[in-house]
């Protein structure tokens, strides 16, 4: 270890050497604050009650937000957003490059990195414009990684970028900026997770071990009992982490809490209907329409969003529900090696979603300097020139009675969003607005026509009327037929665009 790493790391451990009795006293104070909430109604911290809630139309009409994973992890830029797990994980590439690039992690740790971790090109009123432009309704920051170190200004910890690294309250920054451009600010914690995130550095030689850093890594419990079950967190872990999430409702307001998969362990079920019941109850009082995600079956249908991570649905769902996917097929944090997704794929994905009844949020990678790389901007930009053209089919608007047609397949389920085959012609996604009704090719239709079986005169789905039919980005009018067979449009010689082609049918009698 050098001396200048030496000073570094005792300059690091005076910095957290805050009382804990400060900590303790915020977490009682949030807490009682919650159940005071709770208490108030009119929803009760029970399921029935909390299926009463009903989805904020801001988010019905909206369609898709932008995701940002910014943290320490984008420091190294390698593999993943999971870098400090798998840092200390033997026998993976990361723990590897570690070694090899940093030294061992007993000497240079995770915790390491946050003089790295500078944020000095960070402009939130840029990001908020580029998410503007990108049409996005709504913007979510990852507040606090598995990792633990909050982006935000927390009084219960002392590793926060507010008092560490860039000493600013990014979230905070954020928020601001994303409000004044009048989209809906939103934010997600995975704290839940960090009670067994470090557990690989307790098996070897690692800062992890130190009781000194403790408050950084610990709990770093094992993942799993010997018996290969979850391993349960306890009391203290559950009451912390319902008071950082209770602390980021008070302090930063978002519309939108979404959580990541852990919480779905039985531990978490009592503190979910707590936080759940506190959370509209304080979003009513407000006079703000609020909503949580969650994966797998932390909720029941009802009492919030499902969202369904790299993956989407075969068919429409009654109730509302979301994709989260990256804008990377490889990692959701900056790398240095990313493997982009095409505007094209993402365009159809959301068309697609939308068609059954759902919402994108798609995430994007900072830079540990706080740029957006510039091919993830080219792509949101590229976005949003679709919708500048075609938003009127997805904004606001519902499901129909079907969601489309088409020989493509999409499988079912999270982790698949990058194995379907490409979208052809005849994939067509249809989306309504009162007796608006649209099909959206997700590909430009071979032979100079689009046909709509689904559509066909006299069918189980056909409106009571067509009386007309509009290329959404066309000066051209086109002609059209329907028949028994389909709805049949001539289109134009050259497509108006470069991704999916919406057209505008008019069903009124």
């Amino acid at each position: 270890m050098t001396r200048a790493h030496s000073l570094a790391a005792l300059v690091l451990l005076f910095s957290v050497a805050a009382d804990a009795d400060d900590f303790g006293k915020a977490r009682r104070q949030l807490l009682e604050e919650a159940d005071r909430v709770a208490g108030l109604g009119p929803y009760k911290a029970e399921w029935e009650s909390l299926k009463s809630v009903p989805i904020p139309e801001w988010y019905l009409d909206g369609k898709l937000g932008i995701f940002i994973h910014w943290g320490l992890y984008s420091v190294p830029a390698f593999g993943n957003e999971w870098y400090p797990r798998n840092m200390y994980k033997g026998d993976t590439p990361e723990f590897r490059h570690h070694v090899a690039t940093y030294g061992p992690q007993v000497q240079f740790g995770y915790k390491d990195f946050i003089p790295r971790f500078t944020a000095d090109k960070y402009d939130p009123a840029a990001w908020a414009e580029l998410f503007r432009r990108a049409g996005a309704r709504f913007v979510v920051p990852v507040a606090e990684h598995h990792d633990g170190f909050a982006m935000y200004d927390t009084a219960l910890s002392s590793w926060s970028a507010a008092k560490m690294g860039p000493k600013r309250d990014l979230v905070g920054d954020l928020a601001r900026a994303v409000r004044e451009k009048g989209i809906v600010f939103a934010l997600s914690t995975h704290r839940a997770e960090h009670w067994w995130f470090f557990d690989q550095g307790m098996t070897f030689d690692s800062d992890v071990r130190s009781k000194r850093w403790h408050e950084f890594y610990g709990p770093a419990q094992p993942e799993k009992t010997p018996d290969g079950k979850a391993n349960q967190p306890d009391r203290d872990h559950l009451d912390d982490w319902m008071a950082r999430t209770v602390e980021l409702v008070e302090k930063y307001r978002p519309q939108l809490v979404w959580f990541d998969w852990w919480i779905e362990q039985p531990a978490f079920e009592p503190y979910l209907r707590r936080f759940a019941a506190y959370y509209y109850n304080q979003g009513m009082g407000r006079g703000e329409a609020v909503a949580i995600n969650y994966k797998n079956a932390a909720f029941p249908d009802g009492a919030a969003v499902l969202d369904v991570e790299r993956g989407q649905l075969a068919a429409i769902r009654p109730f509302f529900w979301q994709t989260d996917t990256s804008i990377s097929k490889n990692s959701w944090g900056y790398v240095k090696e990313q493997d982009y997704k095409t505007a094209d794929s993402i365009v159809d994905d959301l068309v697609d979603i939308v068609s059954k009844n759902g919402a994108l949020l798609l995430n994007i990678g900072p830079r540990p300097d706080g740029t957006i790389p510039e091919e993830e901007q080219r792509i949101l930009l590229d976005i949003g020139r679709w919708l500048e053209t075609n938003g009127e089919a997805v904004y606001g608007t519902r499901p129909w009675s079907v969601f489309g047609e088409g020989p493509t397949p999409v499988v079912e389920g999270s982790f698949n969003d990058t194995k379907r085959a490409e979208f052809t012609g005849e994939d067509i996604r249809f989306t309504a607005r009162g007796e608006t009704l649209y099909a959206i090719a997700l590909a430009w239709p071979r032979n100079g026509r689009l046909v709509v079986r689904s559509l066909a005169k006299g069918g189980e789905n056909a409106p009571p009327a067509v009386t007309s039919v509009d290329l959404l980005g066309s000066g051209e009018k086109p002609k059209w037929t329907w028949d028994a067979t389909a709805l049949i449009v001539e289109l134009p010689a050259q497509p108006p665009g470069e991704h999916a082609f919406a057209f505008r049918i008019g069903t009124r009698p």
